[in-house]
């Protein structure tokens, strides 16, 4: 008799550029999260009103479709969903004073996956 599966940790994963999406999509899958995708912040915003387990945000900032930048979409979440945690990622620089909600992380692009997932998993408060 086998154990039933523990539920994957569920990360909803907002990046514009097809090829960071699937490489980041792919990276996560394999370190053992559920992933969605979304290519731009008023597509993640679809998602969060019909999922209610999404368990973190991770978002790219600069986003040229869509209503808003990742920025917007962090402080949004944070404030409609305010039990999801937000990861923000941007090879653009660093963000200002208040371009991040409270509690928010920051990775600059290009990053290694180890420490997405690392930073993920911390996240998600389970090994994933």
């Amino acid at each position: 008799m086998t154990q039933p599966q523990p539920d994957l940790p569920v990360v909803l994963l907002v990046e514009d550029d097809g090829l960071l999406l699937m490489e980041a999509a792919d990276t996560l899958a394999d370190a053992g999260f559920e992933v969605l995708e979304a290519s731009h912040a008023d597509n993640a915003l679809t998602v969060l009103e019909t999922r209610s387990d999404v368990d973190v945000l991770m978002t790219d900032v600069d986003m040229p479709r869509g209503s808003m930048d990742g920025f917007a979409l962090a402080r949004l979440v944070a404030h409609r969903w305010p039990t999801i945690p937000v990861l923000v990622v941007s090879g653009m620089g660093t963000p200002g004073p208040n371009d991040m909600p409270d509690g928010a992380r920051f990775i600059p692009k290009p990053y290694e996956p180890s420490t997405l997932v690392r930073t993920l998993r911390a996240f998600t408060h389970r090994a994933a």
